[in-house]
């Protein structure tokens, strides 16, 4: 494995994959339409500008760069978004999926890492999620992923190229090096959120519902540092590369915060007070999503090292104040809407 196409290399978990390939001494190629990324992200290796439906200069990348796998972090991701814009979600989502592996099939590039998530599980029955839990997406955004990991499926059967999806939980934290962090220009995550509110970049911070069937009433959620998650890429990349038929893995700690617990360590590791601002729940978000993340140890070696509340806050905190220096204290006073 001397080079990986990494595509969406100049977002939030690309950009980290890359920093980790090129520490495990594989050269990163990004490939990114720079439309969500980041340019300032790409540090490790070099950059092509394209879209993932332009498959000719896709398969022109990988055949320049003698590329042996792909990774693929390129995607919409807004759970709210994909209910609102179905269609975008099924043009990047799913038409630029199956550009790559007509571009992968083209080139005879066999191995693909896809950047799946736990959406596709919807509403879980059983909590935590193992592989074998039924996938029933209750949002767009999930139903473009399931569809990709059976295109996948049907590429590996018809055509040998084989593919590993990672189905993320929440992905959290920031490079302890303070050189990548979680930054959108319309941010909805709520780590990133909070910090930004507490920096004075967004003035107003609400929790998206208080009535879920939970202990305290907020969702309740399974998070991962992004360096566990970048980690995982490689040693599913080196897998394919050692001729593994490929499949699906979930990527969590199996443990899950609720949101007021997770504002609660915030409160507690940066010293500021967050402010008890509830409003409905949105559109497609499942009451719970923790990971059983058995199977991922047992083929992935996967063991998360960074993903305490405190390395993923406190990364994260420390990035946010380097990249977002104080603007002003936040002013919305504590609300019920």
């Amino acid at each position: 494995m001397e080079s990986i196409i990494v595509l969406g290399g100049a977002g939030y978990i690309g950009s980290q994959a890359c920093k980790t390939l090129l520490a495990a001494g594989i050269q990163p190629v990004t490939y990114d339409n720079l439309s969500l990324g980041h340019e300032s992200f790409v540090k490790y290796g070099p950059l092509v500008k394209g879209d993932l439906l332009d498959t000719a200069l896709l398969s022109d990348t990988i055949r320049r760069y003698n590329a042996s796998c792909v990774m693929h972090f390129a995607a919409l991701a807004s759970v709210a978004d994909s209910v609102t814009d179905p269609a975008s979600y099924y043009r990047n989502n799913v038409t630029g999926t199956l550009s790559v592996l007509e571009a992968m099939r083209a080139t005879d590039c066999r191995s693909l890492v896809f950047s799946s998530t736990c959406a596709i599980y919807g509403q879980p029955e059983i909590v935590p999620i193992d592989e074998t839990c039924a996938k029933n997406p209750i949002n767009s955004y999930g139903r473009s992923k399931l569809i990709c990991e059976h295109m996948m499926n049907d590429y590996s059967a018809a055509y040998g190229i084989r593919s590993i999806a990672l189905r993320y939980f929440n992905a959290v934290g920031a490079d302890f090096d303070g050189e990548i962090g979680e930054f959108r220009d319309n941010e909805t995550h709520i780590i990133p959120r909070a910090l930004m509110y507490l920096l004075g970049y967004i003035d107003e911070f609400i929790i998206h519902g208080s009535d879920f069937p939970t202990p305290d009433g907020t969702a309740i959620r399974d998070y991962i540092h992004v360096k566990d998650l970048a980690e995982a890429h490689i040693s599913a990349a080196r897998l394919l590369a050692d001729g593994h038929a490929g499949g699906a893995y979930n990527l969590g700690q199996g443990t899950g915060y609720s949101v007021l617990e997770v504002l609660s360590a915030i409160e507690r590791i940066t010293g500021r007070k967050m402010p008890a601002v509830t409003g409905g729940r949105r559109q497609g978000d499942p009451a719970i999503l923790v990971a059983q993340p058995a199977l991922a140890r047992s083929v992935l070696g996967f063991a998360p090292h960074y993903s305490s509340l405190e390395d993923i806050i406190g990364s994260a905190w420390a990035w946010h104040q380097k990249a977002h220096p104080q603007k002003s204290l936040p002013l919305t006073p504590a609300r019920v809407i």
